[in-house]
């Protein structure tokens, strides 16, 4: 199993520092968006439902494929690829380059008691970006790991991370149990998002 996933990285990642790039535009991968510097972001409720909202809106109009999804305090796991008429690298700009800008308006207005401290850490993550024009929200990686649908047995140990990163954390006793990850929908209810199960 180690040289099938060394053979898949070889032939479908680039890698480039802590960088991976999506070559395959519609490929299965699996992906973490991460805050800059870690930041305990996601702790209200409006911040976590504008990333439910926009992955649905990617789903449905910009032909986001999810398969699986999680999202805990400081970053976003998917398992995810695109339909034939899109490229998952453009999806994954915008939805993050929206999501950003609609997460530092909400901190702006809704009245964060750590909203100074926040946007001080995005917009020093920012001063030396030149794309940047105040703050960065994101981290440029996306980690993107591409998952050959036949390694079922790579799949599943990713399916079965991303769906227990509220358990590891101590945030709930089984995955199922989290609101904001397509556990929900693998435990037979309905979830947040307008997942396709594998």
């Amino acid at each position: 199993m180690r040289i099938g996933l060394l053979t898949l990285i070889d032939t479908h990642l680039t890698v480039s520092g802590d960088r991976y790039t999506i070559t395959d535009q519609q490929g299965i991968y699996f992906l973490t968006f991460t805050v800059v510097d870690w930041l305990n972001v996601f702790t209200r409720r409006s911040y976590k439902d504008t990333i439910v909202d926009s992955l649905n809106y990617c789903i449905a109009q910009k032909g986001l494929i999810v398969y699986n999804w999680c999202l805990m305090s400081n970053h976003l796991h998917l398992i995810a690829s695109a339909k034939e008429d899109a490229k998952l690298s453009d999806i994954i700009r915008d939805f993050k380059k929206f999501t950003a800008k609609k997460i530092i308006e909400q901190i702006q207005q809704e009245g964060e008691s750590r909203k100074e401290w926040l946007l001080k850490h995005f917009e020093y993550a920012g001063k030396y970006d030149k794309r940047i024009k105040q703050y960065k929200f994101w981290r440029e990686d996306n980690h993107a790991l591409y998952l050959h649908p036949t390694e079922t047995k790579i799949i599943d140990q990713k399916v079965d991370y991303i769906h227990n990163n509220p358990v590891v954390e101590g945030i709930v006793e089984s995955p199922e149990e989290y609101l904001y990850s397509s556990a929900i929908d693998y435990a037979g209810e309905k979830g947040l998002v307008n997942i396709v199960r594998m």
